[in-house]
């Protein structure tokens, strides 16, 4: 089984307004509700591709009632932990003249609702795959991470998509998969890469820290691998315009996941994440399964 971490997650109300002003009434031009956070992305593309998963994490109030609803009717299982305080947070993402972001809090998770996501960590089996993904909210122990995976069974399958800090403070439980993104690398090392041969060489290096296998998404340049076995594979990205890069990362770390899971073979793996991430990133939204399949087509 597949469990994705979500330590806040969120209802994305994404809205168009044309020439957005402030101080006066503007109206939407288009408006969407999606289920948002990082982890939660992982399991909405999982789906798409057929891979079942559980999506873990902190709801609270009519907001984490909303999203529970929602997963559950695309087919997703949930066991969230619903705390007493606050609400699942929403997002509003306005696109107009400029794109601006207002993020909600998320609800205050106390040290009981915390150690109840341990217990459910506890009861993962080996071959299970445990996805974390997204920052640690400002509500909750800096460590977090750390303290999941320091309950969580021998023989667990982890995957970490987190910023600087977070990632390197969880090498040492040998992540299956890790995927900074190139600049994220150079901060970790602080050194500003500027080729392909720097890119992996610091990729070594986290996996000479612990990580097993390293992905390194490039953008445009698409996305650098070295597995497990030392070896290196490079791929570009599907032909299309992007329209929409927010949930392109962890499209890609859901079809890598995926890919390996149906194949065992890395370079299948990077090619059908690789797959995913532009699918998302062409749309508005998450990439649905022909979306994926479109741009698999036209990839070396």
């Amino acid at each position: 089984m597949i469990y994705t971490v979500t330590l806040n997650p969120a209802l994305d109300y994404v809205i168009q307004v044309d020439h957005f002003r402030s101080g006066v009434i503007n109206r939407t031009k288009t408006e969407h509700i999606f289920y948002g956070g990082k982890g939660i992305n992982v399991s909405c593309i999982l789906n798409e591709l057929g891979c079942s998963s559980t999506a873990l994490g902190f709801t609270a109030g009519f907001t984490g009632q909303e999203l529970h609803r929602g997963l559950t009717e695309l087919g997703i299982r949930t066991d969230f932990i619903t705390c007493q305080e606050g609400m699942t947070r929403i997002n509003v993402k306005m696109k107009s003249d400029e794109e601006t972001e207002i993020n909600g809090k998320g609800p205050q998770v106390t040290e009981t609702e915390f150690q109840s996501l341990i217990e459910k960590a506890k009861q993962l089996s080996e071959g299970d795959w445990l996805i974390l993904s997204g920052n640690i909210p400002s509500s909750m122990r800096s460590d977090a991470y750390h303290q999941i995976l320091e309950n969580t069974p021998a023989g667990v399958h982890i995957v970490v998509d987190a910023e600087k800090d977070l990632l390197l403070r969880v090498l040492n439980y040998h992540p299956f998969l890790i995927k900074p993104n190139a600049e994220e690398l150079g901060q970790m090392f602080d050194k500003q890469l500027s080729s392909d041969a720097e890119i992996v060489h610091y990729a070594k290096e986290l996996q000479h820290m612990g990580a097993r296998n390293v992905l390194v998404s490039m953008a445009g340049d698409g996305s650098i691998l070295v597995d497990e076995k030392q070896n290196v594979h490079k791929m570009g990205v599907g032909k299309g315009t992007v329209v929409n890069s927010v949930g392109a990362g962890d499209s890609m770390v859901a079809g890598f996941i995926a890919g390996y899971l149906k194949t065992h073979d890395y370079a299948y793996a990077q090619k059908m994440g690789t797959a995913c991430g532009s699918a998302t990133a062409f749309h508005s939204g998450l990439a649905t399964y022909d979306q994926i399949q479109e741009v698999w087509r036209m990839l070396p």
